[in-house]
């Protein structure tokens, strides 16, 4: 059983970086930090993601997009121009490399205050790592999968990172309810789902304030990452943006 757990704790410790470092810090700008612990979250969204590593600069960019023409030809990740799951994490990673390599004209906007660490991207961010990362997951396989159905989380690991965006960006687009009617189709999926996303799964909500710092709106609704947001708050790790106005509620 240790690979499901190794798949348990990459999960969540995955997920946490993106939607943490990648999402609400350098997309949204939530909060601020030192360049320590900035630097500190870039080597942790590297050895939890692994060989599915994205760039927190490039990725901000993309989200940025996806914020400001959500559900149209623009939107670099949206279900409305991918026929399924499978499709949307296709397209998505085009657009991420056309951003991602500047192969696209990206406007100003879309740049300013995200973090960037170039030198330690020439190492994380290139195919060599990839498959050396993939060469370490199919060695833990081998040495401790004891059951066939253990092979199935393997390819799972190895594209973790763009699994965990295409369940959220697919999905929460596709079924749920909506709090708010938005003039896109962004859902909060069931709360139950949730305890899998760190609070990404309340899309409906983070569309209509997407600076609010905490996705959970209504009584029944728990955003995890917040909770978590305000203990790095208390540790010192991270600053959180205390003002929130709610009909000034800024993308970035």
């Amino acid at each position: 059983m240790e690979v499901v757990y190794f798949f348990i704790a990459q999960w969540y410790l995955s997920l946490f970086f993106q939607s943490f470092f990648h999402h609400r810090y350098s997309a949204h700008r939530i909060c601020t930090m030192s360049p320590f612990w900035e630097k500190m979250f870039f080597i942790g969204s590297w050895l939890t993601q692994g060989s599915s590593y994205i760039s927190a600069y490039a990725y901000g960019i993309m989200h940025r997009m996806h914020h400001v023409h959500t559900d149209t030809v623009k939107d670099p990740h949206t279900p409305v121009t991918s026929s399924n799951v499978f499709m949307l994490m296709w397209n998505t990673k085009i657009e991420y490399n056309h951003i991602f390599f500047e192969r696209i004209e990206i406007e100003d906007k879309y740049r300013k205050q995200l973090p960037q660490w170039e030198s330690f991207e020439k190492i994380a961010h290139n195919w060599v790592t990839r498959f050396v990362w993939i060469g370490l997951y199919t060695a833990f396989w081998a040495y401790f999968a004891t059951e066939w159905w253990h092979w199935i989380f393997l390819p799972m690991t190895i594209i973790i990172g763009s699994l965990q965006g295409a369940m959220i960006n697919y999905f929460a687009h596709k079924i749920g309810y909506r709090n708010f009617p938005l003039d896109n189709t962004s859902m909060n999926l069931i709360p139950f789902f949730d305890i899998f996303f760190w609070g990404e799964a309340y899309h409906n909500n983070h569309h209509k304030y997407a600076g609010r710092p905490n996705h959970a709106i209504r009584w029944f609704e728990w955003d995890p990452m917040y909770t978590a947001m305000l203990v790095m708050d208390f540790l010192g790790i991270i600053k959180l943006k205390r003002k929130f106005n709610p009909e000034k509620a800024a993308i970035f």
